[in-house]
């Protein structure tokens, strides 16, 4: 299962792709990471956490949305359905963006790999169709929360007319999965370049546009081919701190000869097309 990809488009050695995570938690469930330090007895539900991670329907995906636009960039931004199924015109008006749509579980608390293949089924059912209709437009990826499947995740997704997933950590480049009779494009999740650690770590945000530009020096250094992911969370660097620091490492990739800014649907179709696999 080696990488097809040997150069990107216009023979690139670099491509970039801005995630943007659009996320929510099921009815009185809360985010596990959140501003405060000190946690609450385990039956109290955080109202705190949940008001928090709040921000990004409300706000922060607005502020990302218009910093992309500013530099002409389309992300991949990853929704879970019951952010579609809640707030169906913001879900609209990012499609209407022209950005990519991903399926991202129903909440951050259904993660695949805690769920039967039954369970499974149902929950890929039910993203592809709320997102699918605010959107617009059908979904074909997806990214688990966490990054997490189970055995069982790139069978259904295929299955169901998915055309990649980012559920592997396993290597540096895309490459084809194949899942019985039909294959899916595995586009592998890299966390270098990601607001979670200003989170989890204290990190300063920019640390980010620092890590981008260590990624950059690193694959120009060995001369490979390289894959970039960056990733914010609307709830976190949606924030106007953040986006401050997220448009810095926009500015920095657009105005970068050597790097192609792509989608992770424009990277699954280039790897299809480099092997001469068709679509499914």
């Amino acid at each position: 299962m080696s990488s097809p990809v040997q150069r990107w488009p216009g023979d690139k050695p670099i491509a970039v792709v801005f995630n943007v995570c659009l996320e929510a938690w099921s009815e009185g469930k809360a985010p596990g990471i959140n501003p405060m330090g000190n946690p609450l007895p385990p039956t109290v539900l955080d109202r705190m956490a949940i008001s928090w991670a709040e921000y990004g329907t409300r706000c922060g995906i607005q502020r990302l949305l218009r910093g992309l636009a500013r530099y002409g960039v389309r992300a991949s931004v990853a929704v879970n359905g019951i952010v579609a199924e809640q707030f169906p015109a913001v879900v609209h008006a990012v499609a209407d963006d022209g950005h990519e749509l991903v399926g991202h579980s129903y909440a951050m608390d259904v993660v695949p790999g805690l769920l039967s293949p039954e369970e499974e089924q149902a929950n890929i059912d039910r993203c592809t169709k709320l997102i699918g209709e605010a959107a617009g437009a059908p979904v074909t990826g997806w990214l688990s929360p966490r990054a997490t499947p189970s055995a069982d995740t790139p069978a259904l997704l295929a299955a169901a007319d998915y055309q990649w997933h980012g559920d592997t950590l396993n290597d540096d480049l895309p490459y084809l999965q194949t899942v019985g009779e039909r294959d899916i494009v595995a586009i592998p999740f890299s966390t270098d370049v990601n607001d979670m650690p200003s989170m989890k770590y204290g990190a300063a945000p920019e640390r980010m546009v620092e890590a981008f530009t260590e990624n950059l020096a690193a694959a120009r250094q060995t001369g490979e081919t390289a894959l970039i992911d960056v990733t914010t969370h609307a709830h976190i660097f949606g924030r106007p701190r953040g986006a401050h620091f997220h448009e810095q490492v926009l500015e920095i990739a657009t105005s970068a000869p050597d790097v192609w800014i792509a989608t992770r649907a424009e990277i699954a179709a280039h790897v299809r097309q480099t092997s001469g696999t068709p679509v499914g």
